[in-house]
Order: structure tokens, then C-alpha cells, then sequence
């Protein structure tokens, strides 16, 4: 089974701060450096490296040659990853001493996919292959109406979350991977079984993954119900953290269709991904997790 990743490239200029910057405050930073970075971009080389068979689809300008051609040293598919005539989408990172961040996005060619590109991508899939896609990127309704109508398997990650998202068609979503904000934001809940029985009703056989930080990640449906505690680690950088996580959980589903290998294995790799710097070259490859 193949999997199509429609998402978002980016490229991240990330500063260490001793706080996140305050309104009217000016800090200095004590570092900076650039990493490739968006999150279907990261996701992407997550399910690399989690050993899927995946497809990038989205947009990048001249300034992110660079970007596509890592996916490919990566072994992603770049055969839809056109380059326009408009700045790729970057992000400004703050990383606190405590490895937490504070991120500011602007699309950019991110925000240039149209209709018609979602129709040549998705074209070249079929029944059992699976699409993925974020909320980082333009036409996202009609990437999942295009994948649910050619039966593709469809998980979203709604991140990040915007007002507009509620009248996206979710109904045709097989897979949601929320964290625990984006989970609030759909369905008003903040207890863990409040939100699965709330995602249960509203979205009826979909299934949920819930990622919960450093304390691990839920999956459930309306028959199932599994919890995978993290591994304690000393993070400090969490960028990535849960495309990481997402990527070796799906490659891993995809492979297996153990949804409790899925999960552990998720684990284990955003473990490992919060103890390095930066974005997707923080992401670890299959062989550093396997025990």
C-alpha cells in the first residue's frame, strides 16, 4: 500500500530564547539556525524512515530546491511537488530552556494548491492506499473529497487548528490524529474518555489517535480503546515531536495493522526526536528504535 502525503514544506528559522517573546517585548536570542521543516514535510520523512512507501504532493518556490531534494535522499516520492513562482512557506521557531516552542507560520507556496493539483496527485492512487494531509496547505476539503471518492483511506491531522476547519467534510476522514488542543476544539471535551466518546458520536466508525505529550497517546474507536505511556527522556527541543510520532505510528499501521506496535512504535520515536534540535533532522530512522 502506498501513501500520499498532501502537505505543507517549509523552512524554519528557529532562536533559542530564555522565554517566549511577551507582547511589546523585544529579547535577544542566544542562537539561530535554518532547518528544513513544515508539518507534512517532517511527516514525510517520518514515514520514510518508519519504512512507508510515500508520496509528497504540494508546493514549494525557488528558495526550497533544497527541501525537495532532501525528501528524495530521504526516499520520498517528489513526483508531485511542483515548484511555483512564490516564496516556500517558512516558520519562525522559539525554543525556550525547556525544549518547549512557540512557532509562527506563513504559507506561502503552501497556500498556492489548487483544485487541479489535487486531481493530478490523488489520480495516481487507488483503493487501499492511504492519503494524509494537515491543515497547513490551501484545498484541503477537496484533498479529502478526492481521496474518500477514490476510496483511499483518509487520515487527517487538523493542524493547525482554524475557524474555517468545521466545514471541512470530516465525515469522510477514517483517521483522525489530534493532540489534546485540537481534540478540545472538536469536540468541547478535555477528559481523554469524555473526547473518545464525543469523537465517536459526531464522527461515528472513524478512529481517533490522541497524542498526549510526554505522557504518550491514546487510539480509539467505537469498540477499542488503547493507551501507550511515553518513554521518559530529557527533551530538549519538542519540534517534530508529533509529526514524528505520526509518521511511524501510520508507516507502522500501514505495514502491520497492529494498531498497539503502531502506537508504541510512535512513542519511541518522538522520544528519541525530542532529545535533538531541529525539526525533520531530529526524526530518527527505524533502526535507532527498533529493540
Amino acid at each position: 500500500m502506498n501513501i500520499l502525503n498532501f502537505g505543507s514544506v517549509n523552512i524554519d528559522h528557529v532562536y533559542a530564547v530564555d522565554h517566549f517573546v511577551r507582547p511589546g517585548e523585544t529579547i535577544s536570542s542566544h542562537s539561530y539556525q535554518r532547518f528544513s521543516g513544515g508539518k507534512g514535510f517532517n511527516q514525510s520523512i517520518a514515514l520514510a524512515h518508519g519504512g512507508a512507501k510515500v508520496c509528497h504532493a504540494g508546493k514549494i518556490g525557488k528558495d526550497g530546491l533544497w527541501l525537495r531534494e532532501q525528501l528524495r535522499l530521504s526516499g520520498v516520492d517528489t513526483s508531485f511537488l511542483d515548484v511555483v513562482d512564490c516564496p516556500t512557506g517558512h516558520a519562525i521557531i522559539q525554543i525556550n530552556p525547556a525544549g518547549e516552542n512557540a512557532i509562527v507560520i506563513h504559507g506561502g507556496a503552501n497556500q498556492h494548491i489548487a483544485k487541479s493539483d489535487v486531481t493530478k496527485a490523488i489520480s495516481r492512487f487507488s483503493a487501499g492506499d492511504y492519503l494524509l494531509v494537515q491543515n497547513e496547505i490551501s484545498s484541503v476539503p477537496a484533498v479529502i473529497r478526492e481521496a474518500y471518492g477514490r476510496d483511499l483511506t483518509v487520515v487527517f491531522n487538523p493542524a493547525p487548528m482554524t475557524a474555517a476547519l468545521t466545514t471541512y467534510p470530516l465525515e469522510m476522514v477514517d483517521i483522525f490524529i489530534l493532540n489534546e488542543i485540537e481534540a478540545k476544539s472538536l469536540t468541547n471535551e478535555v477528559e481523554h474518555e469524555k473526547i473518545c466518546t464525543a469523537m465517536c458520536k459526531k464522527y461515528g466508525d472513524a478512529a481517533t489517535v490522541l497524542t498526549l505529550g510526554k505522557k504518550g497517546a491514546m487510539y480509539f474507536d467505537s469498540e477499542t480503546m488503547l493507551f501507550q505511556p511515553a518513554e521518559t527522556v530529557n527533551a530538549v527541543d519538542t519540534t517534530a515531536a508529533g509529526d514524528t510520532f505520526i509518521g511511524f505510528f501510520l508507516a507502522e499501521l500501514v505495514c502491520s495493522q497492529d494498531v498497539e506496535k503502531a502506537l508504541r512504535l510512535g512513542c519511541r520515536a518522538a522520544a528519541v526526536c525530542v532529545t535533538r534540535p531541529g525539526a525533520a533532522v531530529s526524526i530518527p530512522q527505524r533502526s535507532e528504535i527498533e529493540v
